[in-house]
């Protein structure tokens, strides 16, 4: 949600969250507990989404902070609780100071934008000796919390991120977090007297049955010093077929990348003017290293790939779709996962954020997720989305991976499996880098659900039949 809504959004609910804390009290009481258990009295603690500082007040602690960005939250936390520190701030955008022993995000990310942002900004207010305290919600119970919330048993929220937990440990091992402990609670999200804590003190303990848990929590703790990070020239290769109208926009929000990036536009005999619009803009800037390589008559995505990659010059070879749905400016935490060390192979995932409504149809996204465990189980290695068009690796890396083609053969019009299943063979470490996933803006899809769906399964067959029973 755009921040200004969400602000607006949180500004409204202020005037209704002592009421609908009221009536779910039971729920609170249980988080207030667990808390209760993990952040011993008398610490400093930094709250993140403090809303009316209730909880932070409860935690007890030596020195409480709490921000929110929200003014009319921050506005009532200030009256109610006077001896405490608030402040409006924006975890993507930290700009509160100090370092504390305790940072408590009581279902809070599901709310960011962008969550691999904020747990980089944490670390400005963290020592190796803090804790991150984090809850929120299930996936599983995204269904039953809609519902709730139409029949008025709990309050409106915004649109959610649904995180599941390797999501999380995923986002906090690429910005330099180890997990120290995590797991489900809270089975039972009303009361009963008696049925209520026994299901949630015995039931929801229960192996298997605590995955179903509403609450999911994570602590972590920053690993000591900054992660090394070594400088690389970047090759961004993009292939495009009748994208002229994304071009200009394509150039001009594209990031700085390590000691400099080249752009190489592929294109496959566009005939919307995209050529020209590309040669337009080679000249418009000058001071950019922009190239233009034409398929000739090829066609896929997977020949227009491979046309880059070959004079591309920098260390790290990028790939980049011409339709934007993956913003230019995410190649940045692209590079710093392979920059940092976090991995050799960074593949873009776009199905852990939600999406903007028309940036995936159902049926799509329900085939990625099945190919998702099917090439999961097949590679060893955890794949969530198999076909997001932005991937990552070092130059070195792909020649090796070109040399060894031969052994799957020339199979996939895409270019995805190629590379996916060249690193696997190569055991390289597959790191997944979770991304917003715009809406199209300019031109149609190239993807044909049910023709290329088929070709998804038989490379299914191939990655097994080479890999598995090998």
């Amino acid at each position: 949600m755009d921040k200004s809504r969400l602000v607006e959004f949180f500004n409204e609910s202020a005037k209704t969250r002592d009421a609908w804390r009221k009536q779910n009290w039971y729920y609170h009481k249980e988080l207030l507990d667990f808390f209760l258990f993990v952040i011993p009295a008398k610490a400093s603690v930094l709250e993140i989404g403090c809303s009316t500082g209730d909880l932070l007040k409860d935690l007890d602690p030596a020195a409480g902070r709490g921000i929110d960005i929200s003014p009319e939250m921050i506005k009532r936390a200030k009256a109610r609780h006077p001896d405490l520190a608030f402040a409006v701030d924006d975890v993507e955008n930290l700009s509160s100071d100090g370092k504390y022993d305790y940072i408590v995000l009581q279902d809070l990310l599901g709310e960011l934008n962008d969550v691999w942002r904020a747990f980089r900004r944490l670390r400005k207010v963290s020592t190796p000796r803090t804790r991150l305290i984090i809850t929120s919600y299930n996936h599983l119970w995204q269904p039953l919390l809609m519902l709730a919330e139409a029949l008025g048993l709990k309050g409106p929220q915004p649109r959610q991120n649904w995180l599941s937990l390797p999501d999380i440990e995923n986002l906090l091992y690429l910005n330099h977090y180890e997990v120290v402990k995590k797991g489900y609670r809270f089975l039972m999200p009303f009361y009963i007297p008696l049925l209520s804590r026994f299901i949630n003190r015995y039931l929801a303990k229960a192996p298997l049955i605590r995955n179903l848990c509403l609450i999911q929590f994570i602590i972590a703790k920053p690993l000591p010093g900054e992660p090394e990070k070594k400088e690389y020239s970047v090759s961004v290769i993009v292939p495009s077929r009748n994208e002229a109208g994304n071009i200009d926009r394509l150039i001009e929000e594209m990031p700085v990348l390590g000691k400099g990036a080249e752009i190489i536009f592929v294109d496959g005999d566009s005939d919307d003017g995209t050529v020209e619009k590309i040669n337009e803009a080679i000249k418009k800037n000058p001071g950019k290293d922009i190239k233009l390589i034409l398929q000739g008559g090829a066609f896929g995505k997977a020949d227009a790939v491979r046309k880059g990659f070959e004079p591309a010059k920098g260390d790290i070879l990028m790939i980049l779709d011409a339709d934007l749905t993956v913003p230019p400016e995410d190649l940045k935490k692209f590079y710093l996962a392979l920059a940092e060390g976090k991995g050799e192979f960074i593949n873009g995932s776009r199905l852990v954020f939600p999406m903007e409504k028309e940036a995936m149809r159902t049926l799509n996204m329900f085939g990625n997720k099945v190919f998702s465990m099917i090439f999961t189980w097949t590679l060893g290695q955890r794949i969530k989305d198999t076909l997001c068009g932005t991937k990552v690796l070092f130059k070195s890396d792909y020649e090796r991976i070109k040399a060894g083609r031969a052994y799957f053969g020339d199979f996939d019009p895409f270019g995805d499996f190629d590379l996916l299943f060249g690193a696997c063979k190569l055991n390289l470490k597959l790191v997944e880098m979770p991304i917003s996933y715009k809406d199209r803006t300019y031109g149609v899809t190239k993807i044909s659900r049910f023709r290329h769906g088929l070709l998804l399964f038989k490379m299914s067959f191939i990655a097994f039949k080479k890999l598995k029973l090998n």
